[in-house]
């Protein structure tokens, strides 16, 4: 305008931390406010500085999501001897065989005792950037 102000219509929440940065030379963002969003900004105005220590937070918060262990849901079945080749050879969905224990005979079928097992299989439950984990789907699929 007429006494050399500038009009700048960026986001005050994210130009915050980059206006911090400029005074005092350290990031510091909010526990709740996108990385990527000081990124953006940091981008706009062109700090070059700036922009590599966001990136070098970001690829940290990633990594840190990315070592969190993976959790397993595990499930039981029970089939009887003539079902347990099929049950096994059809799972799907990242359903895994982990472990068969035998149960003994459950009846005579004809002239033949048949054996019943249980079944472990188990799923991983891997964490999302979010927080969030993605849930297994609702069986261990058997035909």
């Amino acid at each position: 305008d007429e006494t050399g102000a500038y009009l700048i219509d960026r986001d005050p929440t994210y130009f915050g931390p980059v206006l911090n940065y400029l005074r005092h030379g350290k990031l510091v963002i909010n526990k709740d406010l996108a990385e990527e969003g000081v990124l953006e900004e940091a981008e706009f105005y062109n700090i070059t500085s700036l922009i590599k220590l966001v990136k070098d937070k970001i690829r940290e918060r990633d990594s840190k999501i990315s070592q969190v262990p993976v959790k397993h849901v595990y499930r039981v079945l029970q089939c009887q001897e003539e079902e347990l080749t099929q049950m096994v050879s059809t799972m799907s969905d990242g359903w895994k065989f982990e472990q068969l224990v035998s149960i003994g005979s459950s009846y005579n079928y004809g002239n033949e005792d048949q054996a019943e097992f249980l079944c472990v299989v188990s799923k991983e439950l891997h964490n999302t950037p979010y927080g969030t984990t993605s849930e297994p789907s609702e069986k261990a699929k058997v035909s």
